[in-house]
């Protein structure tokens, strides 16, 4: 049996009664139905001026206690995606059918963040086999994509890949993702799992308080999306901005689905999708081909893993980040106890902690930025950095009384979700997928409601780089799976969104649960940092600048304040065995719209 929770130390939670209580959090009139948004221009009623309430039990500051279910749960940032997927859970579907389903709905509610003009990462276990797999299904650049059409277009070295447009954008590989996924583990085709989605674009849905105001502040900094007439068309009919419980319906995208409920996955890579979106290209002056799509096909990969105080921790290889959180995880390790502190003794309220984890997240990004690109391309030392021998190798690096200056200054962002799914059989389910910036290049393929994404603004155009632009390449990407396994058995599927938060973010909530005994949800509401290498800021979310930002500042630091818009979005899922069969346990953050269901 596997352990059901981690280590519990329950001292080290100090941190978090102080963090956020008492906290003045903006609080939402349901007469007025304000959302406390100063820069709106509107009066505010005084509900925005309360402070928050205090639980009953447990940490007063956490947002609601962990979910619990024993049949199926889905946890990711939006409710009606979570209930999809529940649905298909009580349909009789598997962790997979279920993951797809939430997968599709995203698309629908938060089309800012993902959709299947985007890329997919996944690592399923599955049961019957006891054993993970991963899926790799990131796209590749077009034919065209070389260093010297982009120096035609003035972008070099220098400048870098531009932001947005069709020069940015490459193979969609999330439905190929999909379907490679329910041929390989699920019970379902696109016929029954894509039929919520459908159903939601269709009859239409009010827009969340969060996704309103990203699609606001999309049209506001995207460029392209203002140039766009099916984006604007799509997503900003009449030239109006979307609100708060206004109703949107999206009959293009609804048709895309149907589509490929229809005629499956070469619909979109070689049928009538396919046509749609290598004419938008060439309209725009874009390389792609139709056969850049017919030949694309996704890659089955094996988890990396390292073990971490007795957990195995798994990510996917590159062209991904994530084996910069197996070597922070190694470097904690190794380096903790020869500088002479305990992440668990130290706790959370200590400069000393937050030191620690900023410092190694600098070296795992100097690595990351240094060699991460698609390994068909480049030589990539993987086993190199995530051994443990590496780790220990970079103490010397880390001075507990000084913060160091990164060696390499590049930072990713982007827009992401995150889902996962189990079931009762056992199946559990870590899936990321994304457009990257918020409606990816800006451009929407006509008569299918959808944007693409714009990953190959990733690419380099430096001639040293490994991951320098090239023709049927994949770009260095930010989004990354996890899960975590205890003595050869699944534990936890788990992720956290947003773009260079991912990684760091991995490695911090690990820490809140396994070195301080965090349960899932209080490991999600706890207060985060974000590092950003290209500046060398310290971003700190309010109350945990407040705590230690003076400290950290006067070791050199170059703290600002913060809040939670730049420290992603955590969902997990953790299986108890309890007789007779178990049951699972989940979380979800409240940065985002956050929904855990169960049955």
């Amino acid at each position: 049996m596997i352990n059901p929770v981690f280590p519990q130390r329950v001292c080290a939670l100090a941190l978090w009664c102080l963090l956020l209580s008492p906290a003045r959090l903006p609080a939402q009139s349901t007469l007025t139905l304000s959302t406390c948004n100063a820069q709106s221009g509107a009066t505010l009623p005084l509900a925005c001026s309360a402070v928050r309430g205090d639980r009953a039990e447990g940490w007063l500051a956490q947002s609601r206690s962990e979910i619990m279910a024993s049949n199926g749960m889905v946890s990711t940032s939006h409710p009606l995606a979570a209930q999809a997927g529940l649905r298909i859970l009580q349909q009789g579907g598997n962790a997979i059918d279920a993951a797809i389903a939430t997968a599709a709905v995203l698309n629908v509610v938060e089309p800012e963040s993902a959709g299947i003009g985007g890329d997919m990462f996944a690592i399923v276990y599955v049961a019957k086999e006891h054993r993970l797999i991963g899926i790799n299904a990131s796209g590749w650049a077009a034919t065209g994509a070389t260093p010297a059409r982009l120096k035609a277009k003035d972008y070099d070295a220098a400048t870098g890949m531009p932001e947005f447009g069709i020069l940015t954008v490459d193979v969609p590989g999330a439905v190929e993702g999909w379907d490679q996924l329910l041929r390989r583990a699920g019970t379902m085709d696109f016929k029954k799992v894509l039929q919520p989605a459908v159903e939601l674009a269709e009859q239409g849905f009010p827009w969340s308080q969060r996704v309103a105001a990203e699609m606001a502040d999309t049209y506001t900094y995207n460029k392209q999306v203002r140039s766009d007439a099916d984006t604007l068309d799509t997503y900003y009919s009449h030239g109006s901005l979307p609100t708060p419980g206004g109703v949107f319906r999206n009959a293009n995208l609804a048709r895309a689905l149907r589509t490929l409920q229809q005629h499956g996955r070469d619909a979109f890579y070689k049928g009538e999708i396919a046509k749609a979106i290598v004419a938008k290209s060439t309209a725009l002056g874009g390389t792609m081909t139709a056969a850049d799509l017919a030949d694309y096909h996704a890659e089955w990969v094996t988890p990396l893993s390292t073990n971490y105080h007795g957990y195995d921790v798994y990510e996917l290889p590159p062209n991904g980040q994530g084996f910069a959180v197996l070597e922070e995880l190694n470097i904690l390790e190794a380096c903790a106890p020869r500088l002479g502190f305990e992440l668990a003794k130290l706790g959370p309220t200590s400069p000393d902690y937050w030191h620690l984890l900023v410092e190694t997240k600098k070296i795992a990004f100097d690595d990351l930025n240094r060699y991460n690109a698609d390994p068909r391309f480049a030589s990539v030392p993987v086993e190199k950095l995530i051994s443990k021998d590496y780790a220990a190798a970079q103490c010397g690096r880390i001075d507990p009384a000084h913060a160091a200056v990164p060696a390499t200054h590049h930072q990713q962002q982007g827009g992401t979700v995150y889902l996962t799914t189990a079931d009762r059989w056992g199946n559990m389910v870590s899936l990321i997928y994304s457009v990257y910036d918020a409606l990816g290049s800006g451009i929407t393929v006509p008569g299918y409601g959808f944007v693409l994404h714009d990953r190959g603004a990733l690419f380099s155009l430096d001639p040293a780089s490994p991951n320098i632009i090239a023709p049927r390449k994949r770009p260095f990407h930010t989004i990354i799976p996890a899960f975590v396994m205890k003595d050869g058995k699944p534990l936890m599927a788990f992720g956290l969104m947003g773009g260079s938060m991912q990684a760091q973010g991995h490695m911090q909530v690990l820490v809140d649960m396994i070195d301080l005994g965090a349960n899932l949800q209080l490991a999600s509401d706890a207060a985060r940092f974000q590092h950003f290498q290209d500046s060398n800021t310290l971003e700190m979310e309010s109350q945990l600048y407040a705590l230690v930002g003076a400290q950290l500042t006067a070791r050199g630091h170059k703290v600002v304040k913060g809040n939670g818009d730049d420290m992603g979005g955590y969902q997990a899922i953790l299986y108890t065995p309890a007789p007779p069969g178990g049951y699972y346990r989940a979380g979800s953050d409240h940065r985002k719209d956050g929904a855990a269901v169960g049955w």
